[in-house]
């Protein structure tokens, strides 16, 4: 007892001198391991063991201001361990609160992917685990009853946005009231992923006096309006102010090249084929686009391990790959944007960006995957030519200059035929190639920044054909497109009519020769018609006549003009727009035959009330509701007549329930007998099976049993005594062993005379 309450007190002052390092802790202090920081012994026995000694350049900045307990806004470069920088102020604020099971959650930590929460996990029980703190894991495609019986238990928490909010609304007794730590990590990458809703949810939930820790490789406009709701008077630590320096890791070289969209597969084959020997890292832009490379390069064999990684996987497929190219020594990983932010994969020495990102944002994300830390790496951008221009310029803007590089045509190895024979093959390989032609036409089709990405000069036939295709597959929203501008080249048409109209009624006016109003652009169906080769004669010879007659001589009939001619039909206006010409202007053709509508037409209409007459021949409603101050002038018992028709309600439903009843019985005893009947039929056909068995057993098959001489029954009694019960009796084959004998040699000597 005596050593316990001694451990105590030893463990008290620990923790009072450490609170007073902490409190006496310079801001600009200069130290640059851990060691040096006031932290406690079981955190730097952590570290130690995770092989963490020196400090980085935002762990150092932020540090001195966390463990005070001030609300930080982090942004650095990725991969300069942003990680640490917010674990280790989580640990140390636990600590000095004596933080045990009992007080419930105590630090919250959100990222935007699980396979970076599952990271921030690993790195969390590495250097946690001198610690006596639980720390649980809450991320989509798990399950979600498992999580919520370990929820009540947890001191620190990582988690995705959305299936923390689904605990928040869902789970009894998540309690997030305690809460002393909320970390933000990857919050622009939060906000891009559409949960900036979610978000808001969240932080309504959770107490407003904590302590908000906010990292981002990037700063934007809503990263910053994230940190004026969640952070109370922050220190920036990291924000450059002034854009002198890239936001890239320092031992990156960044190279880009223009190749035609056809070629794209070629030139990546190309590049894995000559690269064996490396870790490499390709991004896409669509998950069916990782899907139909990693099939078919599969299937190609390059001769080093393709894996693939993307957001439409199951969970538990998603962290078998994830570990498989962390621990793996040369792979290439096939992957979307999903892999692009936090994610640390050691050793990663080429990234690749098959399509190019969305924004120079994305591309700071993507080649931030190798080139970690202290280690270099190298970075290869694919252009096509009508995105070199503009992409070139917005990273221009970001200080990264990357450099232009050729690719020797000669030595390029062109898969177009195999992938044409796998597509011809297998038809999962050809819709894995449609979808993937269709995915990326859309996701060019969604950019935000239209004048680098256009779509309306890809070249989608060679394209399709470098997939495998026969043909470019049809595009709904590149269909709409054309009837859209195809609608839009009409009305200019028309507009052109229009104009031409005008002028020669003009010239007709001022007595000048002007050309005839038909324009030979503008064909109807019937010129289309009257153009192909394979018409019979006869029969266009006779429609022209008529139409010469009916438009040069004016001689055809009315069923004639009627043919050449679209019949469009007299819609009249109401009588309201009649009166009002200048707004029937206004309102479209398409807007009058809306208004028209049955629907439109049933809205204007009234609707009928159903209506019942008292014995003076008075209309009134069918539930007329009176005052009870008019009922009792008249002498009614409002309280009388409301027992009398709840009594009148309930015999009503005595009967209907008696009624039921009975029904419910016929259906019982219907039922039983069915079965009865069903048993029945069962058992008499085994019966008539088995009589038939016996019958074709009594037929006489030429066999003759041996004849016995078997002594009769005592009584009748005993003839018909149940077999089971009779007692079998010694069978007398007649004479004894001597008389036998005698009989087989005097047979056995006949034979032989």
């Amino acid at each position: 007892m005596k050593g316990r309450t001694k451990r105590y007190h030893e463990e008290a002052e620990q923790l009072q001198a450490l609170e007073k390092k902490v409190a006496d802790l310079e801001v600009s202090s200069t130290a640059q391991a851990f060691a040096d920081m006031p932290i406690s012994d079981a955190t730097k026995r952590g570290l130690k063991k995770g092989y963490f000694t020196n400090m980085t350049d935002i762990q150092a900045k932020s540090l001195p201001f966390s463990l005070q307990g001030r609300d930080v806004l982090g942004a650095a470069r990725t991969g300069s361990g942003k990680t640490l920088a917010f674990l280790v102020p989580v640990l140390e604020h636990l600590l000095r609160k004596k933080w045990g099971p009992q007080d419930g959650l105590g630090a919250l930590i959100i990222s935007p992917t699980r396979e970076l929460a599952m990271q921030i996990f690993d790195v969390l029980k590495s250097i946690g685990g001198y610690h006596t703190f639980s720390a649980g894991l809450v991320i989509g495609g798990k399950n979600l009853k498992d999580e919520s019986e370990r929820l009540s238990r947890m001191n620190i928490l990582v988690a995705t946005p959305g299936r923390l909010l689904q605990h928040l609304d869902q789970t009894v007794g998540f309690d997030c009231q305690n809460l002393q730590v909320l970390v933000l990590d990857e919050a622009d990458r939060i906000l891009d992923m559409g949960f900036a809703k979610a978000m808001n949810a969240i932080v309504a939930h959770l107490p407003p006096d904590r302590q908000t820790l906010l990292f981002s490789a990037t700063q934007t406009d809503s990263v910053a309006d994230l940190a004026r709701l969640s952070l109370k008077d922050p220190i920036h630590v990291g924000v450059k102010e002034e854009n002198h320096e890239a936001a890239t890791p320092k031992g990156l070289e960044q190279h880009y090249i223009i190749c035609e969209l056809p070629r794209k597969l070629d030139t990546l084959f190309s590049f894995i084929k000559t690269h064996l020997q490396v870790k490499a890292l390709v991004f896409f832009s669509t998950c069916k686009q990782v899907r139909f490379a990693f099939e078919t390069f599969c299937k190609l064999h390059p001769g080093i391990s393709i894996m693939h990684l993307h957001g439409k996987q199951k969970q538990s497929k998603r962290l078998e790959i994830f570990q498989k190219f962390t621990t793996a020594k040369h792979a290439v990983l096939f992957a979307t944007d999903i892999a692009a932010r936090g994610l640390d994969f050691p050793a990663v020495d080429w990234v690749l960006q098959l399509d190019a990102p969305e924004d120079a944002e994305t591309y700071i994300h993507r080649v931030g995957r190798t080139a970690r830390y202290q280690s270099k790496g190298k970075s290869l951008l694919f252009l096509l030519p009508s995105e070199e221009e503009g992409f070139i310029a917005a990273l221009k803007s970001k200080n990264i200059e990357p450099q232009k590089i050729k690719v020797k045509q000669s030595q390029t190895m062109g898969i177009q035929k195999q992938l044409q024979n796998f597509a011809f093959q297998d038809p999962d390989i050809k819709y894995l190639a449609q979808r993937a032609f269709i995915s990326y036409l859309r996701s060019i089709y969604l950019q935000k920044d239209k004048s680098t990405f256009k779509l309306e000069g890809l070249p989608l036939e060679p394209f399709a054909e470098a997939l495998g295709l026969p043909g470019a597959p049809k595009v709904k929203f590149l269909s709409k497109e054309m009837a859209k501008q195809r609608k839009n080249a009409s009305r200019q048409v028309q507009a052109a009519m229009a104009d031409t109209d005008s002028s020669t009624e003009e010239g007709s006016e001022s007595g000048e020769e002007t050309a005839p109003t038909k324009s030979a652009a503008v064909r109807t169906k019937y010129d289309r018609m009257f153009e192909r080769k394979n018409q019979k004669q006869e029969l266009y010879r006779k429609v022209v006549e008529q139409s010469v007659l009916a438009h040069g001589e004016g001689l055809a009939s009315d069923s004639e003009e009627e043919f050449m001619t679209v019949k469009r039909t007299d819609h009249e206006l109401p009588a309201e727009l009649v009166d009002a010409p200048d707004r029937a202007a206004d309102i479209s053709k398409r807007q009058l035959k809306i208004g028209k509508s049955k629907k439109a037409m049933a809205k204007q209409r009234a609707l009928g009330e159903k209506l019942i007459f008292d014995e003076e021949g008075n209309a009134h409603q069918v539930y007329e509701m009176k005052a009870s101050d008019e009922l009792a002038k008249q002498g009614v018992d409002v309280m009388q007549l409301g027992k009398e028709f709840a009594e009148e309600q309930r015999g009503a439903m005595k009967e209907v329930d008696l009624v039921d009843k009975a029904v419910a019985k016929a259906k019982r005893k219907e039922k039983k007998r069915k079965q009865k009947e069903r048993e029945r039929d069962v058992e008499m056909s085994s019966t008539n099976k088995m009589s038939a068995l016996l019958d074709d057993n009594d037929e006489n098959d030429g066999y003759v049993s041996p004849v016995f001489d078997v002594p009769s029954a005592s009584s009748d009694e005993e003839e018909f005594r149940p077999a089971k019960k009779r007692k079998e009796e010694p069978k007398d084959l007649g004479g004894s062993l001597q008389d036998d004998e005698a009989l087989a040699l005097a047979l056995l000597q006949k034979r032989r005379g």
